[in-house]
């Protein structure tokens, strides 16, 4: 639920806070006032779309922020993405600068405005004045079907499965069209492949080879060096490792005479221990290599096979497993490809498989037009619509990622009279009767706990607009329902009323809105049945209206 919104420097808004309460509430004013003004700020805040349009003339930015209650859904999805806050409260806040760039937060952590608009779906839904012309859309209402019975996962698998088998389809045609080429490219596949597996290399065996053929081709210096330092420690007329060992027995010696002499003799110790270790260390090393010009040249041999075959693959040497693997892959699927019984075989396992999902969503569908269809029709009867009916009929068609129908939407305005396709119907009141039937009552089908009616209610008025306002009060017993209207017969139905009202300072036009007690509601509902002069006449038949 909405708790409180605060706008500044919104178009011709200047600084508002506004807190709201649960139920049903309404927002009137004057024709060009700026009633919309309040949902465009929402949007804003929920991730709609921003520009610099939106910032009130000589300031720097706008800024909007919401704060709406939790619950369960919305207090996971804030744990699942790092927004979650220890006092339990959801604040979004959107600005949008005078060069048009845009910042968004979540509980005052950074955010996308897709993140915004992920978030704005489990809070806010809105339906805005112009939702009867998107009604008239194939689109439109197959998507509205589909979210009243809560099918979009049905409608995604079968996306999801026509996907599939459309590119096994496209497969499978291009193969029948390029046979020859398919064939060209196998035979090259097989040839790298071939030559590759010749090479027999393993993964890391470059860098294991590299380093034997360099310890091979400098076996000699090796060698010799090893000798070397070996003789110069322990082995020489005069090794180092003897005259160390004897400076050692010196300095012992004159340590009775001075206890300062401790640490250099230990050091002495260690540097002992050390050469003797590194003199055993060069003679194992010096047991262990020798000369191998054989082996040496069997190394060479295959440094220059595995150079050799990179230079030809133009990739590096210990590159080549790893192509080998891409090549081996890219030949299997192609076999696979090229064997146009098992691509065919593929082809109908997935078509069989869509048809399945298809079918399956053509059955939930029928149930849910039927009593979509008997939901609206018993709504028309109440809105100066009797003897009318709603039907909702599904027209086979090709498969597609949607199903195997189409959905049009069909209205009969009076008994007797022939069900026409909703976007023929002629007169604008009727659509805008239905499509507010259609609107209420799919909003009772969905969980978002704040519904928001952007002048919805055009077109109609008189008996039927009480109507309306009752069906929106209803509606307000369940969840938070905000409603822009211009009929006294819906706005005197609200549980919370707002006015919105424009003034003039220093020639500047600001937007206000405020809420209405009871004294000041009877001045606006009078106001919206008398026009410009308010008479005892219209305050009476405000204080009816809001009595009833």
């Amino acid at each position: 639920m909405l708790r409180t919104l605060a706008i500044r420097d919104f178009v011709i808004v200047d600084t508002l806070e506004l807190e709201f309460s649960s139920g049903f509430s309404v927002l009137t004013g004057e024709t060009g006032a700026g009633k919309s003004i309040l949902i465009d700020a929402l949007t804003l805040a929920l991730g709609g779309r921003g520009d610099a349009s939106m910032v009130r003339e000589s300031a720097a930015k706008a800024d909007v922020s919401a704060e709406f209650a939790i619950n369960a859904s919305l207090n996971n999805w804030l744990e699942a993405n790092d927004f979650s806050d220890p006092d339990q409260q959801l604040i979004l806040r959107r600005t949008v600068d005078n060069a048009g760039r845009s910042k968004a937060w979540i509980n005052g952590i950074t955010a996308t405005a897709s993140q915004l608009r992920e978030i704005g779906d489990l809070l806010v839904d809105i339906h805005g004045q112009h939702a009867h012309q998107s009604l008239l859309k194939t689109e439109a209402q197959r998507s509205l079907l589909d979210m009243q019975g809560g099918l979009e996962e049905q409608v995604r698998e079968v996306g999801l499965r026509y996907k599939a088998w459309r590119n096994l389809s496209k497969q499978r045609e291009e193969f029948e069209t390029n046979a020859k080429n398919v064939l060209q490219e196998r035979e090259r596949l097989e040839w790298q492949v071939g030559e590759l597996d010749k090479l027999q290399i393993k993964p890391g065996e470059w860098e294991d080879i590299t380093q034997e053929h360099s310890r091979l081709a400098h076996a000699a210096s090796l060698l010799e060096g090893a000798q070397e330092a070996a003789s110069l420690i322990s082995e020489s007329d005069h090794p180092v490792l003897s005259q160390l060992t004897a400076v050692q027995h010196k300095l012992q010696k004159l340590l009775d005479y001075d206890a300062a002499l401790k640490p250099v003799i230990e050091a002495l110790d260690s540097a002992c221990i050390n050469l003797q270790e590194t003199t055993y260390a060069l003679n194992d090393y010096l047991s262990r290599t020798e000369l191998d010009p054989a082996r040496l040249r069997k190394v060479e041999n295959r440094v220059e096979a595995i150079h050799t075959t990179a230079r030809r693959f133009h990739v590096a040497p210990e590159k080549l497993h790893e192509e080998f693997a891409i090549l081996s892959a890219q030949l299997q699927q192609l076999s696979n490809a090229s064997d146009m019984d098992a691509l065919k075989a593929q082809e109908e396992k997935s078509r069989s498989s869509y048809m399945q999902a298809a079918q399956k969503l053509s059955k939930a569908r029928t149930k849910v037009a039927k009593e979509l269809a008997a939901a609206v029709t018993a709504a028309m009867q109440d809105l100066s619509m009797g003897g009318g009916s709603f039907s909702i009929a599904l027209h086979a068609a090709q498969p597609a990622a949607y199903g195997l129908e189409q959905t049009e939407f069909l209205v009969a305005g009076h008994a007797g009279v022939q069900a026409r396709p909703l976007a023929k119907v002629a007169s604008g009141g009727e659509l805008a009767r239905i499509s507010l039937a259609i609107s209420v009552i799919t909003s009772g089908a969905t969980a978002t706990p704040t519904l928001i009616f952007d002048e919805v209610d055009s077109g109609i008025g008189g008996g039927v607009a009480e109507v309306v306002g009752r069906l929106l009060k209803r509606l307000g017993q369940d969840r938070q329902v905000l409603c822009v209207t211009h009929l006294p017969q819906v706005a005197s139905q609200a549980n919370q009323h707002f006015q919105v009202s424009k003034a003039s300072h220093k020639g500047k036009t600001t937007s206000q809105i405020e809420a209405l007690d009871n004294k000041q509601r009877v001045e606006e509902i009078a106001r919206m049945l008398g026009g410009i002069e308010i008479t005892a006449t219209t305050r009476k038949h405000a204080r009816e209206l809001l009595a009833s």
